[in-house]
């Protein structure tokens, strides 16, 4: 029987010139870090994941080898109590299931059910530009064949002058795409970097930018409270008919029980990378679906997280869009991909999954070894 003989972590380093000035964080990105986890079979195969640190799993390498790796939902349980006491190891799972579909000889989005090889994008923009630069962008994903775009608000990092100034760079593109993309906006507010002490928005803060935002024919708000004010998140989704969002970061499925049962969110958006991983982002779409809300992930990683969580999407259907990440030049498909020996292509706005075994990923493992930390 196939067993687990090894699992390998290693972590790389991409100097970024010019930098990423990210709007959630307003210092200069320059460096993009990757961490890549190898699981290697009895057999010779290898599956392959990345994502989060991996912080807290030295030591826990023992509670998988000699286990078979198919045992998935037997692993995700044990990833769920290392997250418990340690980090957020879930890139484990993605590797996993990269190598449950090589063993099996089936993609993964065929094993998690089939509804789709292909899942819908849109252009998620991460860099604040001035109200015509913003327009332009827009324009340039147009022509690309998306659809959809995700407009970032400033976050209390810094950028723009506050969400007015987000406004008019909102209302400019509107005014040059009209109705032919539907337009996201990530309010910033769910979560915030080490260093920033600032205060979230509060519910009535919420609601005064909600209201600006509904003559725009906005498609959703995204994380305009803070992750646990989910009550205020019940009363904002009650108080407007745009669709709330969020969910990113939130760290335990239990959690989304909750928000589902309070009625907190119409869209939900975990990160196979950073939450649940595959396994456990099953069961949150499959809540999300009974309950007739949204489920679309969240997927700023490397291209190895976008991979899979479009396999996810794919798979289990319904998806009305992935996340893009994608705002070039300062964040362009061969920044966010480097691990790959090839960046991921969108083709008229939409991603098409490999027919090849599990993940359907090759590395490039001569640049890997060179930005190896």
């Amino acid at each position: 029987m196939t067993r687990i003989v090894a699992i390998e972590i290693s972590h790389h380093r991409l100097p970024l010139d010019p930098p990423f000035k990210a709007s959630w964080d307003g210092r200069p990105r320059r460096h993009f870090d990757a961490t890549i986890v190898r699981v290697h079979d009895s057999e010779g195969r290898t599956g392959i994941g990345s994502g989060d640190l991996m912080v807290g799993f030295e030591g826990n390498e023992e509670l998988f080898i000699g286990q078979d790796p198919r045992h998935l939902e037997r692993h995700y349980e044990v990833l769920s109590h290392i997250q418990f006491h340690g980090g957020r190891c879930w890139p484990l799972d993605l590797a996993l299931w990269d190598l449950a579909g090589k063993i099996t000889g089936e993609p993964v989005w065929r094993m998690l059910g089939g509804r789709a090889d292909r899942v819908r994008l849109y252009a998620s923009s991460g860099v604040l530009r001035d109200p015509g630069a913003m327009a332009g962008q827009a324009e340039h994903f147009l022509a690309a064949g998306f659809r959809a775009m995700k407009v970032r608000f400033t976050s209390s990092a810094g950028g723009r002058g506050g969400w007015r100034e987000d406004l008019a760079a909102l209302e400019a593109i509107r005014a040059r795409v009209g109705d032919r993309m539907e337009l996201m906006v990530d309010c910033n507010q769910g979560w915030r970097m080490p260093w920033d002490t600032s205060a979230p928005w509060t519910m009535k803060d919420a609601l005064e930018v909600a209201r600006a935002l509904e003559p725009l024919d906005i498609h959703w708000m995204e994380e305009p409270l803070h992750r646990g004010d989910r009550r205020g998140m019940a009363a904002l989704r009650a108080a407007t008919p745009l669709r709330i969002a969020g969910g990113e970061m939130t760290r335990e499925l239990h959690e989304f029980r909750d928000l589902i049962e309070g009625r907190c969110l119409d869209v939900l958006q975990p990160d196979v990378a950073l939450v649940g991983g595959i396994t456990g982002l099953r069961r949150v779409a499959l809540m999300a679906r009974e309950a007739g809300l949204t489920f679309t992930p969240h997927s700023w990683t490397n291209g190895i997280g976008v991979l899979a969580n479009a396999h996810l999407a794919a798979g289990i259907g319904d998806v009305p869009f992935l996340e893009w990440p994608f705002d070039p030049p300062e964040w362009s498909p061969e920044r966010r991909d480097y691990p790959l020996a090839s960046p991921l292509r969108a083709e008229d706005g939409w991603l098409t999954l490999p027919h090849t075994p599990g993940l359907g990923l090759t590395l490039d493992e001569d640049r890997l070894a060179a930005l190896a930390l």
